[in-house]
């Protein structure tokens, strides 16, 4: 029996990355063998073993043979006889295929470090192709590596262009966790365009695809292209913040745009209202979190509202806070300011812009938000006239500030 760390962790050392999992594999044993040192059995298609103290999985060396049609038709083969190079050949890429014994040696027989060294993102061997999981998976490490300067070889990505036909097997809950993971990277962009490249964004996010093509008014995006403008406000969502409902809020916010009738390009009237649809069935397909859904259709509702937030009336101020429920949920305000923000500046020329909107904004809410129901209630009102006087006021404390704020700006003027 011997067992060798494998996969991300090897991976993730050579790149001196922090190492957040460790996962091992044993070549020699069978699962009895497994049980009577301690080990957990967890597997049920093929087996893994969680280790009696450090819980790490530990799976028994495999190799998997294509049965049928989609990610689960595989048919696993586990024995003693099964060597370490048989087990690394199934994995996906080459830099995913590499063990460290507990010695420390390196065994690489499909030459990961020497594409470690070279940036390669490369399949292992024509196995890739079975199993449609991958095309998003390399999209995903193309993202996550994207800093560091990864790129597809041409041949894998040759691969994943044959392989659209099978995206639509997918489990909606599998193509939403690695889009989930996706999202968490310094570029999730990068994954999105990758999809676009291969062909499989028309498959998955056909919403964000059609995009593509999609002129905009050259004044307010010198980019002209939906498309484009869409992963370039992905991108400054990203570092702008780590939320990845924010991210995601991004992706959909202009999706309204596809439904444009072609005469009327490039403009775009009401396409904020006409999106949230859209977002909502494409939250239901891939059964996105209602916690994400919810600003997404937010964010694609109100977007150019905000763009406009200096000079929007106390009346739409209170109506545009109480319609994302801000009262019960602050932290919703800070996410779609951030979002907009991102649109704003996910413009080319326009990244290093500042967004004045959004501090206007929070200190709107401070002053609404100082207007309470008690105040209310100590002044003698009941029942419906509560909510009625509570929104009058709320607008009151925004008109004095708002003249406060006025008339600031002219002293500075003069000054």
């Amino acid at each position: 029996m011997k067992k060798y760390l494998v996969g991300g962790a090897v991976r993730d050392d050579i790149l001196q990355l922090p190492v957040t999992e460790r996962d091992w594999v044993v070549v020699g044993a069978t699962p009895q063998d497994m049980l009577a040192q301690g080990y957990q059995q967890i597997g049920k298609d093929f087996p893994v073993f969680l280790h009696p103290e450090s819980r790490e999985e530990y799976a028994l060396a495999r190799t998997e043979r294509k049965s049928g049609q989609g990610y689960t038709g595989f048919i696993c083969h586990s024995s003693p006889e099964v060597t370490l190079e048989e087990d690394l050949r199934r994995r996906d890429l080459t830099i995913n295929a590499i063990a460290r014994d507990d010695q420390g040696n390196l065994i690489d027989p499909y030459q990961g470090r020497r594409d470690i060294r070279q940036r390669w993102l490369r399949h292992v061997s024509d196995a890739f192709g079975e199993d449609p999981l991958r095309v998003l998976r390399v999209a995903r490490f193309a993202a996550r590596f994207a800093h560091l300067n990864f790129r597809i070889a041409p041949e894998t990505l040759a691969l994943m262009q044959h392989m659209t036909d099978e995206l639509s097997l997918l489990a909606p809950e599998r193509v939403w966790k690695e889009t989930e993971r996706a999202l968490e990277t310094r570029n999730p962009q990068v994954y999105f365009q990758v999809l676009r490249n291969c062909g499989s964004l028309k498959t998955l996010f056909p919403e964000v695809d059609a995009l593509f093509g999609v002129p905009a008014p050259a004044k307010w995006h010198p980019e002209i292209d939906t498309g484009t403008h869409t992963l370039m406000t992905v991108s400054m969502a990203a570092r702008l913040s780590d939320d990845i409902a924010v991210r995601f809020a991004t992706l959909c916010h202009d999706v309204g745009k596809a439904l444009t009738p072609r005469e009327l390009w490039p403009s775009h009237h009401g396409h904020g209202q006409a999106g949230v649809k859209v977002v909502e069935e494409l939250c239901q397909r891939l059964k996105v979190p209602n916690s994400l859904r919810n600003l997404a259709k937010i964010v694609t509702q109100y977007h150019d509202l905000l763009h406009s937030a200096e000079n929007l009336t106390p009346k739409t101020l209170i109506k545009f806070f109480s319609a994302i429920d801000v009262w019960r949920r602050p932290e919703r305000l800070e996410q779609v300011i951030l979002a907009s923000e991102a649109d704003a500046r996910g413009r080319t020329g326009c990244e290093n812009h500042l967004y004045p909107q959004g501090n206007f904004l929070r200190e709107a809410l401070n002053v609404a938000a100082s207007v309470t129901t008690r105040d209310v209630m100590a002044a003698g009102f009941n029942g419906a006239e509560i909510g009625e006087e509570l929104t009058q006021r709320r607008q009151q404390a925004l008109a004095s500030w708002k003249r406060q704020q006025a008339s600031s700006d002219t002293e500075a003027i003069w000054d």
